[in-house]
């Protein structure tokens, strides 16, 4: 196979799975952005994730979620601003969590060591729907293509499959 400078955020075939499935907003209390978009992506309380679930291991988050017949499915990303990927997520048109960096006002800081505690910069995930993006710092929705998220760099992204799906985590 010859070598590729890029490839898809989704290797399947363009399906769909969640378009009609309605995301109520949900506002984050303290710093549970994980466990809140899980609670929107099943309908459930923040409260039901919490201590469940390990914010840095997303298999944590799908096995977690998998009681409610959704899993996360991995989506091949790599460190650009989400920006570059949301045209690609609008032609998906359907459920998916983006999490991405928050450096403050230093993006370079992304790319250094940890220090001794393990920590190397914030992150946020939100959800996005079809073509609005979720997110739990505000409760609010926002179109994709204007929402502050497309500035940051790609951390990971998930699409939610159905429990059944060959795909997934």
């Amino acid at each position: 196979m010859p070598y590729n400078k890029v490839c898809k955020l989704w290797s399947g075939k363009n399906e769909s799975f969640f378009r009609d499935k309605e995301i109520i907003p949900l506002r984050q209390s303290g710093p549970h952005c994980v466990s809140t978009c899980l609670a929107m992506l099943t309908g459930k309380t923040p409260e039901t994730f919490q201590g469940i679930i390990n914010t840095q291991d997303p298999i944590s988050w799908s096995n977690a979620i998998k009681k409610y017949d959704i899993k996360l499915a991995y989506c091949s990303t790599d460190a650009r601003r989400l920006k570059f990927y949301i045209p690609e997520l609008l032609e998906l048109d359907d459920l998916f969590t983006l999490s991405y960096y928050k450096p403050g006002d230093h993006p370079a800081t992304i790319l250094n060591d940890p220090d001794d505690k393990g920590w190397i910069c914030g992150s946020h995930i939100v959800v996005m729907h079809r073509n609005l993006i979720l997110d739990p710092a505000t409760g609010s929705r926002t179109k994709a293509h204007e929402d502050k998220c497309n500035e940051y760099y790609t951390k990971r992204i998930f699409r939610v499959v159905p429990l059944n799906h060959i795909q997934g985590l």
